[in-house]
């Protein structure tokens, strides 16, 4: 018994030595670049968290915001997955996108998305060094957030949306081709409602048209604005400006009445009585900004991506608010464009 006991130890023995041997081959053979690696398929996936500045609710930054969000669960990143959205809202407040940038500051948020010009000026002021990606800015570098479009050089990036003013002053021509006087109102405190307002002033004689323009700096001035307009034009021009879309159902009651053709530029006031627009897809312009987003969530810095300018452009025409007027669509324009109801009272 204790020989087979001795020779069972020794067989042991034997296996663990050749064991050793073994494992000490596998690793010494390895070379410096062939060294074995561990990995844990339980290491957990980091959050990006990313905070969302919104300036006020209204169609356009809306459909922005959610564009944004579809987006970047297009790409693999979704809410309560891997990324985590603080969504903010200003009401319309500037002083309050003050606030919200620094609680994103204070929050260490991976990145901004600022959505309007107020939180995109607010989120620059706020931090040099976290991300911000901006939409439905019309001019990133007067607004002071960006050097150019092709480089911003600061910690800047997203989509604007401006598109040429030339192309509303086109659809006013063609749709009131008697028209020689057109109003815009605007917000004073906006600077992208004032880069519009430059912009049509500078593009009007090309289209036989003088711009009659009346500054307001709240929705309470809006009324007495409009009457001091009416009388004294043949069609309004409503910019992209956040105050006065969001004032709409006001602006279209005072101008149907007078029988004053209103031209935008955002399809969220198209069933609110204007006649027509042409301008940005916010939605798709949201879905831009996602795709400059993802690239920076893989490495890339702002200042080495371009700020984006739509892609795609949408043609719309209330087809009430034409009857109402009793203006006919012309049938280059009537082919072409989205047709909506509503508006009228």
């Amino acid at each position: 018994m204790k020989n087979l006991e001795d020779g069972s130890m020794v067989g042991r023995k034997s296996a663990l030595l050749v064991a050793s041997v073994l494992a000490f081959s596998i690793f010494s053979g390895c070379s410096n670049s062939e060294k074995v690696t561990v990995t844990s398929s339980t290491k957990e996936e980091k959050i990006v968290k990313i905070g969302i500045s919104q300036l006020m609710e209204h169609p356009a930054l809306d459909a922005s915001r959610k564009g944004f969000i579809d987006g970047l669960k297009e790409a693999g990143f979704e809410e309560g997955k891997n990324i985590k959205i603080d969504f903010q809202n200003a009401q319309g407040d500037q002083p309050t996108t003050q606030t919200i940038a620094q609680k994103f500051v204070n929050d260490k948020v991976d990145m901004i998305l600022a959505i309007a010009t107020p939180p995109a000026q607010a989120a620059f002021n706020a931090t040099k060094d976290i991300p911000i990606l901006i939409t439905a800015v019309a001019d990133p570098v007067k607004a002071g957030v960006a050097k150019s479009l092709e480089s911003s050089e600061t910690n800047v990036t997203g989509t604007t949306n401006s598109t040429p003013i030339t192309n509303r002053l086109d659809l006013i021509k063609k749709l009131v081709p008697n028209a020689k006087r057109v109003g815009v109102l605007y917000s004073t405190s906006e600077i992208n409602a004032q880069v519009q307002v430059d912009a049509a002033t500078k593009a009007a004689p090309d289209f036989g048209f003088e711009i009659v323009t009346a500054g307001v700096t709240n929705a309470n001035e809006i009324p007495q604005a409009m009457n001091s307009l009416v009388g004294k034009i043949d069609a309004l021009f409503v910019p992209t400006d956040n105050l006065v879309v969001s004032s709409m159902p006001i602006i279209s009651d005072i101008c149907l009445k007078k029988r004053i053709p209103i031209i935008g530029s955002d399809k969220g006031i198209s069933d609110k009585g204007a006649l027509a627009i042409t301008g940005v897809d916010y939605y798709k312009l949201g879905k831009q900004t996602a795709e400059i987003a993802v690239e920076i969530i893989n490495g890339k810095k702002p200042q080495d991506i371009e700020i984006g300018i739509s892609k795609d452009l949408q043609l719309v025409v209330n087809t009430d608010v034409a009857k109402k007027l009793n203006i006919t669509i012309p049938k280059e324009i009537d082919e072409k464009a989205e047709k909506v109801t509503g508006g009228v009272r």
